[in-house]
């Protein structure tokens, strides 16, 4: 067989899956080719409002995700105000599992806040308090966390190195807060 046969066989294997992975919305194939090359991963979170506790496996052995694990996940952050409970992003929760292996992994992650319903949100603006109008928080986008055990500022720093989305650093509240957004810091 000759090689420009194979070269150009590959080249439009690959032309048709970069296809389908840009024409792709929310999770793509590109996010699920990826996902199925990584391990299982496991969160434990502690959401500090409500004192609810879990750990999960949200990707098994093969890196596929699993739903129930997820919709556990969707569970634990919701908003602790309203109880309204919103689909979590995969990016974030992918970026807050990658922060934990970082640091040494296996950590027991606290949630200052997760997703914040829209009602909420305005009650905290309205009370002055240092949030966005709109926050990522409201999309599910976002996590404000610690780490007992862990200074702020060595979390802070392992976000930054990973550049995988924002990072936001509040060390008088003790807390790094993290979003599936574009890259920046404050």
């Amino acid at each position: 067989m000759p090689c420009h046969f194979l070269n150009r066989r590959s080249f439009l294997k690959h032309s048709f899956l970069a296809t389908i992975a840009l024409s792709a919305g929310g999770l793509g194939w590109a996010d699920q080719l990826q996902a199925a090359k990584k391990p299982a991963n496991r969160l434990s979170l502690l959401h500090l409002h409500t004192g609810e506790r879990l750990a999960v496996n949200f990707r098994d052995s093969r890196g596929s995700y699993v739903q129930q694990a997820l919709e556990a996940i969707d569970r634990l952050l919701r908003c602790h105000h309203t109880e309204e409970i919103h689909p979590i992003d995969i990016r974030t929760l992918e970026y807050l599992s990658q922060v934990d292996r970082k640091l040494g992994g296996n950590h027991e992650i606290h949630i200052v806040s997760g997703y914040r319903s829209p009602h909420y949100n305005k009650m905290l603006l309205a009370q002055g308090r240092q949030v966005a109008k709109r926050s990522l928080h409201l999309e599910g986008r976002a996590l404000d966390i610690r780490i007992p055990g862990v200074r702020t500022a060595s979390l802070r720093k392992a976000a930054l190195d990973l550049q995988l989305g924002g990072v936001g650093y509040y060390p008088r509240s003790d807390f790094v807060h993290l979003d599936s957004g574009a890259f920046r810091s404050w």
